[in-house]
């Protein structure tokens, strides 16, 4: 008789980029502001993720107040939010030093939500992709706009072992949230 083994658990990993951020004057990168559009395309990613039953249980965020205030608008669209890290290293983070900071996830965190900055995390999201759903790899390839949300699936039991090339990209949605 042979023993069954379960499969190890299915992961999620969801990318957020920061909603439009303004340019003022005066103001340093890390310190601008979300513009108008910004302000309302970020509510709007929040119920993409809500509408999708994609929840997260960690969200990973930089640091710059932009992706803050992302996260702050994106997350008061939910019940209950769940618990966030503010991470300098998420701010104008690689490829590497992306992986180092999701690594460091606990395993029993099932859905990820990293919030940042592109270029990293459009790179990481066509790293980590093996293969895409549909025409999602050509759309991420072609561009990752500002609230660009793209969703990774791989099965692992630990984050550490998240790898380049072992997730598929199930989705990548671009929420915009009313008039410009």
């Amino acid at each position: 008789m042979t023993q069954r083994t379960d499969p190890e658990p299915l992961r999620r990993l969801v990318v957020l980029r920061h909603a439009k951020s303004a340019r003022p004057e005066g103001v340093t990168d890390h310190e601008r502001p979300l513009a108008p559009r910004g302000a309302r395309d970020a509510p709007a990613a929040g119920r993409v993720l809500a509408d999708s039953g994609c929840l997260p249980g960690l969200a990973l965020c930089s640091t710059a107040l932009r992706a803050r205030r992302t996260w702050e608008l994106a997350a008061a669209q939910w019940g209950t939010p769940p618990p966030v890290r503010h991470d300098p290293r998420l701010y104008h983070a690689g490829v590497p030093e992306l992986l180092a900071v999701i690594h460091e996830v606990p395993a029993e965190v099932e859905t990820l939500l990293l919030v940042g900055h592109n270029p990293g995390l459009e790179d990481l999201v066509l790293a980590l992709a093996g293969e895409g759903l549909d025409d999602t790899l050509d759309r991420v390839r072609a561009k990752f706009p500002t609230s660009a949300v793209a969703v990774l699936s791989w099965r692992g039991t630990r984050w550490r072992d998240l790898a380049p090339g072992s997730a598929l990209l199930t989705s990548l949605t671009v929420p915009r949230g009313g008039k410009r």
